[in-house]
């Protein structure tokens, strides 16, 4: 009997034993597949069989107060992008994306926004220096069927920036459907450099943004249950158009790469290593190019290159790995060793000639950091700026008009992020210390952050005041400023105290 009985614990430990076995290397397949699906990896795979599409110059007139009057209409649509039938899209003036418009420095604008769609929503001029009040962040949305219309002066270098929505707590979703544009600044330094500049010719807008598609065509809006940046897609879509290609008759090309992807960031270079000028970032034209093979950018941030190409060559623009400043783990689970082919340029068998790039650029006066009259510091972590999320309610700080300021900026947990601040093109002073790379050098007003290596920046908050209407800083991820990684500053006049921000947080009508 207490032999049997021995048997019988014996059988049912060895049992035990195998079925820990089984599940543990069902749990060993499941996490190196996982782990191994988690990388993209489309280099050589990409048919570059349909006709990069240019975004339209969005028509405009000249009012009779001597203003350049634009007209958006935010609405729905439908797209083929490919296999698995129609997406549903949203789009301005169109059925994705929307027009790139164009102004000079000196000029009043005036947007005549419509919302056509069947929820609110906002229009952001991301990179603009322009009244609070005209700004469309959260406070400014626009109900469906109402027309909002801000007007400004452009009072700022020519440069590269682009519009999108802005709603609390919707705003992933509002870009991710396809709700966004160029907005490019002309000034007669510029057109005075001999750099390409012809749009549409010489002179390219690259958008670039990554979609996940069901097998019925429509988006897929499924978050990784790890990564935590949001959405991250397997297809890139460059200006709305899959597998692109672009039509190159110059001898040089200037692209103004656009990251317009919600979470994902990009490192872009030549499959074939050749190198490039970058000779712009977020906020304008460098005091010098920087010759350079690499370009690493996340969302919301900008940058200008000019590339040389000979007769009858097809070099392909590639997103290397980037490097994010997040461990192994994290890295691979938010796009970190990701490689997309994004762009195949096709030079013509002769190719009109073009001017080299010049050595001088405009200058870039800098800052003085003895004249700051405030230091702030901004910790990002989790979801939170500082320890808090977002309140439309509450107005974080005050700066003073016609004051500068210098803002340290660490990011202090395992995940990708990135800071942006509205109103203000700033200069980064340091990255953990030491001068920025020459990439950073210019004017910028997003930037990408790393554990442990703080970035100081200093900027100027010039022109404008309102107590009550408020700019925003936040993660330009925008799943983290959707779940609440932002917060609300006012710029006042000297002396005067903060008010209170509009009541019903801006979702009332604008005529």
């Amino acid at each position: 009997m207490a032999g049997g009985g021995s048997r019988r614990w014996l059988r049912v430990l060895l049992g035990v034993f195998s079925v820990v076995l089984l599940l543990c290397g069902i749990g060993t397949a499941a996490a190196t597949w996982g782990w191994t699906r988690a990388v993209v990896d489309t280099t050589g795979e990409v048919d570059f069989v349909n006709r990069l599409a240019v975004p339209p110059l969005a028509p405009s007139r000249i009012d009779d107060r001597g203003r350049r009057v634009f007209d958006l209409r935010a609405q729905p649509g439908q797209r083929d992008f490919g296999p698995g039938g129609p997406t549903h899209t949203w789009g301005f003036n169109g059925d994705y994306l929307g027009p790139t418009l164009r102004a000079e420095r000196g000029e009043e604008v005036l947007v005549n926004v419509v919302n056509g769609l069947g929820e609110p929503t906002s229009v952001h001029w991301h990179g603009m220096h322009l009244p609070a009040a005209m700004d469309g962040g959260p406070h400014q949305m626009v109900r469906p069927g109402a027309t909002w219309s801000p007007r400004w002066k452009v009072d700022q270098p020519a440069a590269t920036l682009w519009y999108h929505p802005h709603p609390h707590g919707a705003t992933a979703e509002h870009v991710y459907r396809g709700l966004a544009g160029m907005f490019l600044l002309d000034d007669a330094p510029s057109r005075a450099l001999p750099l390409p500049r012809r749009y549409g010719v010489d002179d390219f807008p690259v958008i670039v943004q990554d979609r996940k598609f069901r097998s019925d065509g429509r988006f897929d809006h499924g978050r990784g249950a790890l990564g935590g940046v949001g959405i991250l897609g397997d297809t890139l879509l460059v200006n709305g158009t899959v597998g692109p290609y672009l039509d190159v008759t110059t001898e040089r090309v200037r692209l103004r790469l656009l990251n317009g992807s919600n979470g994902r960031t990009y490192d872009f270079g030549f499959a074939d290593g050749r190198g490039f000028a970058l000779v712009g970032t977020d906020g304008g034209l460098l005091a010098a190019p920087h010759q350079t093979g690499r370009i690493r950018l996340s969302p919301g941030e900008r940058a200008e290159i000019v590339v040389s190409v000979r007769p009858g060559e097809r070099p392909v623009l590639r997103s290397f790995p980037p490097h994010t400043g997040v461990d192994f783990l994290n890295s691979r689970f938010t796009g970190g060793d990701d490689t997309f082919d994004v762009l195949e340029l096709r030079a013509a068998g002769t190719l009109a000639p073009a001017p080299e790039v010049p050595r001088r650029l405009v200058p870039v006066d800098r800052l003085d950091p003895a004249s700051a009259a405030e230091q702030r510091h901004f910790r990002l972590s989790g979801r939170q700026i500082n320890g808090r999320a977002m309140d439309p309610d509450r107005i974080d700080f005050a700066v003073t008009k016609d004051s500068t300021e210098i803002w340290e900026l660490d990011k202090q947990d395992g995940t990708p992020h990135s800071f942006h601040v509205h109103d203000v093109q700033f200069q980064v002073l340091s990255v953990d210390g030491a001068p920025p790379p020459p990439e950073l050098a210019g004017w910028k007003d997003t930037v990408l952050l790393t554990a442990g290596r703080p970035v100081r920046v200093i900027a100027r908050f010039a022109d404008h005041a309102d107590p009550n209407v408020p700019y925003m800083f936040h993660c330009h991820i925008l799943d983290h400023e959707d779940q609440g990684m932002m917060g609300q500053f006012v710029v006042v006049e000297p002396g005067q105290r903060p008010g209170r921000p509009p009541a019903g947080h801006g979702h009332g009508q604008h005529r």
